[in-house]
């Protein structure tokens, strides 16, 4: 028994030993983790002045700071492991990172495969930030590109955050990929309106407003024979960004409502004919026999 006792509390003895020789690496792998937090704070720092001098693309710009400050961190990370364990090598921690790695790819696939998406979206740019994008059901500006997600503001003021694996593979509809977008904008006029006459007020009152660009030059085309008016379309070119496509359709709008009451052009409303038969005279659902009964009647 006193043998027994003996063992455990040499093993007790051995244990608090080596924990308290163990301490000063503990603490130094504290220090490092600290000092990591500066050090990667300071690199993404000098990495966010360097990528602005050096790369043009406010993407890829994004992508090298964070690349920056992902690396300090891993660095940091592996030598607080290595000063914490003093027996382990930095080769071994290596050697069992990539060991392990099927396993964590298995475990993180999605997150790897938002993260791959994230940097394929960074280097092709086939949008950049600020740019105004439909992915699916949702439309707004492009605010950031971040490791794992893409997020856009939608004109309502709400955000957007959609994986980048999604955003990747998705059609993206990007509004303002040029410097001019066109808007088509449909009127009608009645049967009885001069269509020339029509065609040149529209394209005069086109040209005369502010915002509407001249190249590519403004186009009304004819396009259909309504129920209650011929149907036209105004095609005009303006800046991309949203705010101005609305702002001008709403001017083009009412100047070409004033412009066709000044010239007595009507913009119909929807007109159905109706005509009165005599129900008696005329009835079709009556057999041959009974409708000529009722016609000598």
């Amino acid at each position: 028994m006193n043998q027994i006792l003996e063992t455990v509390t040499n093993s007790i003895n051995d244990l608090i030993s080596s924990s308290i020789k163990g301490i000063p690496a503990v603490i130094f792998a504290i220090i490092i983790l600290v000092l990591t937090r500066f050090a990667a704070d300071f690199i993404e720092q000098v990495a966010d002045r360097i990528g602005k001098q050096v790369i043009k693309s406010h993407s890829l710009q994004v992508l090298f700071t964070k690349t920056s400050y992902i690396l300090a961190w891993v660095t940091g990370c592996l030598l607080a492991g290595v000063a914490a364990f003093p027996g382990l090598r930095l080769g071994d921690v290596i050697a069992t990172l990539g060991l392990s790695s099927v396993a964590i790819g298995f475990a993180f696939q999605d997150i790897f495969k938002n993260f791959l998406a994230g940097i394929l979206l960074l280097v092709q740019e086939p949008f950049r930030i600020n740019d105004q994008i439909i992915v699916g059901e949702y439309e707004g500006t492009v605010e950031s590109i971040n490791i794992r997600t893409t997020q856009i503001i939608t004109y309502q003021g709400e955000r957007i955050l959609l994986p980048n694996s999604a955003v990747f593979t998705s059609a993206v509809q990007v509004r303002t990929a040029f410097n001019y977008r066109r808007t088509d904008l449909g009127v009608g006029v009645d049967y009885n309106t001069c269509l020339p006459q029509a065609k040149t007020i529209l394209l005069k009152t086109i040209y005369e407003m502010n915002g509407v660009l001249e190249n590519p030059e403004p186009e009304v085309d004819l396009v259909n024979f309504g129920d209650s008016s011929i149907d036209l379309v105004v095609r005009y070119w303006t800046a991309p960004s949203q705010t101005d496509v609305r702002r001008i359709q709403s001017q083009v709008i009412m100047a070409i409502k004033q412009a066709f009451d000044q010239a007595n052009i009507n913009i119909p409303y929807p007109i159905r004919t109706v005509y009165n038969y005599n129900q008696q005279e005329f009835n079709d659902y009556l057999p041959s026999d009974q409708k000529e009964y009722a016609n000598h009647s």
